[in-house]
C-alpha cells in the first residue's frame, strides 16, 4: 500500500511539473522563480527568498520580493529584472527543451539575468555562454508556448 501511495505522488508531482512548464513563466507552488526576489540578484548579487507580503502578478505568475523597494522597482520595469526565457533553464533552451531551474544557478550578463537547471548546468552553460544566448534567444521563440 505505502508503494503504491508513493508511486501515485510521484505521478502527480511529475505531472504538476510538466504542467508547470506550458507557461511562459517557469513557476511552482513557491511563484515565480521558486519564490526568489528577481531584483535582489541585481542589487544583491545573490539569491534572497521573496516574502508574500511583498507580491506581484505579471505575465500569468505570482513574483514575490524581500522587500518593498524591490517590489515597487520590479513593477516599473519588469522586462528589466525578470530573468530570460521566462525562468526556465538558459541552457536547456539553447539545447531546444524547456527546463525548470534552481535559483543559486544564476548569471546576469549584459545586465540580463538567465537561471539554469542546478550549478553543474550552470557551469557547462558559462563555458560558452553567449553561443547559448543566441541559441536559447532563436529557440525561445519557438518554445515559450510550449510544453
Amino acid at each position: 500500500m505505502t508503494k503504491r501511495l508513493f508511486i501515485s505522488w510521484a505521478m502527480l508531482f511529475i505531472s504538476w511539473q510538466v504542467l508547470a512548464q506550458k507557461a511562459e513563466v517557469f513557476s511552482n507552488a513557491d511563484g515565480a522563480i521558486r519564490g526568489y526576489d528577481a531584483v535582489a540578484y541585481f542589487t544583491e548579487s545573490k539569491p534572497v527568498k521573496g516574502k508574500t507580503e511583498f507580491s506581484y502578478e505579471w505575465n500569468k505568475a505570482t513574483w514575490y520580493f524581500s522587500n518593498a523597494e524591490n517590489l515597487n522597482t520590479f513593477k516599473a520595469a519588469p522586462e528589466k529584472y525578470a530573468p530570460q526565457f521566462g525562468g526556465y533553464c538558459a541552457y536547456g533552451l539553447s539545447e531546444g527543451h524547456k527546463a525548470p531551474t534552481q535559483p543559486d544557478a544564476w548569471t546576469i550578463v549584459d545586465n540580463k539575468l538567465y537561471l539554469n537547471y542546478n550549478t553543474k548546468v550552470k557551469e557547462r552553460w558559462n563555458e560558452n555562454k553567449e553561443e547559448r544566448i543566441r541559441k536559447a534567444n532563436d529557440k525561445w521563440v519557438e518554445l515559450k508556448d510550449q510544453e
